[in-house]
């Protein structure tokens, strides 16, 4: 005879207390996304409920303004500059540290991933506190660098981790073939890492979008990205300018998130199926 199955145990009321305050936890998260985002097809000339209707106005208005244009013409190529950059110095150093014995290795570690511990409020005021004591001003090549020291740690980690993860496998038996270290790198490493490379690619590249703190404190005088220019128009008015402004701006970082993941899938699923030791 078989056996009957157990009865599966009652649900106690701490489980539908902790589902209960685990919704309440998302809903406090994402009601101020939502509501910015209901707020952007409103086509009243104000940005409250009610809703008096549906409108794409504000997006029209929001493309015909030059100043918001030239400000996410100026946060794009920051953007693609400190992922390039953070990108390529977080491949060299985490090569470095997984992959050779470097004298110091593990304090080199702890600096690279320090702007990461440190406040960033803290870390803008002592940049410029520098700057200033050396009579140097705020130029557009001090706010890209102040980003890729942001976004770098968090480059770091995810090639760091993807590195680790693969071993020395691959690269010690192309080099036993007669493959050079260039030619291990270029066929073997870089598309390994493929993966890990897009996914810091796209996250330096929204963190320096999205960034305000710092750039508040390092952006020269004439010069506004996304973020400030939003801060600048809160200081008159919540307009649903403003509103549509920030639905892009989502709609990018949602945007940008699903793209690297579905690259980083399908690159992961390549590198799978390729060499095997």
């Amino acid at each position: 005879m078989s056996e009957t199955a157990p009865n599966k145990a009652p649900r106690r009321w701490g489980d539908y207390l902790l589902n209960g305050f685990t919704f309440l936890v998302y809903i406090f998260m994402f009601a101020p996304i939502i509501v910015v985002i209901l707020l952007s097809f409103n086509s009243s000339d104000f940005g409250a409920f009610p809703i008096e209707g549906l409108s794409l106005r504000w997006f029209e208005k929001l493309w015909s303004n030059e100043v918001i244009i030239h400000a996410f013409i100026t946060s794009a190529s920051l953007g693609i500059l400190t992922a390039l950059i953070g990108t390529l110095v977080a491949m060299m150093s985490a090569m470095a540290l997984v992959r050779y014995r470097v004298p110091g290795r593990k304090l080199f570690s702890s600096l690279t991933i320090a702007p990461l511990l440190i406040p960033e409020t803290a870390l803008a005021v002592g940049l410029l506190l520098l700057l200033r004591s050396l009579g140097l001003p705020r130029t557009y090549m001090l706010l890209l660098i102040g980003h890729v020291l942001i976004t770098l740690p968090f480059a770091f980690l995810v090639i760091q981790a993807r590195l680790s993860g693969l071993g020395k496998t691959y690269e010690e038996a192309a080099a036993s073939l007669g493959a050079n270290a260039l030619t291990v790198f270029r066929e073997i490493t870089l598309p390994l890492t493929a993966p890990a490379l897009v996914a810091a690619l796209l996250f330096a590249f929204t963190i320096s979008f999205d960034n305000l703190t710092a750039s508040l404190f390092w952006r020269p005088n004439g010069i506004e990205t996304v973020p400030t220019q939003i801060f600048a128009m809160l200081k008159d008015s919540v307009s649903p300018e403003i509103n549509a402004l920030g639905t892009v701006m989502v709609s990018i970082t949602i945007g940008l998130s699903l793209l690297a993941g579905a690259i980083g899938s399908q690159l992961a699923s390549q590198a799978g199926s390729g060499p095997k030791p």
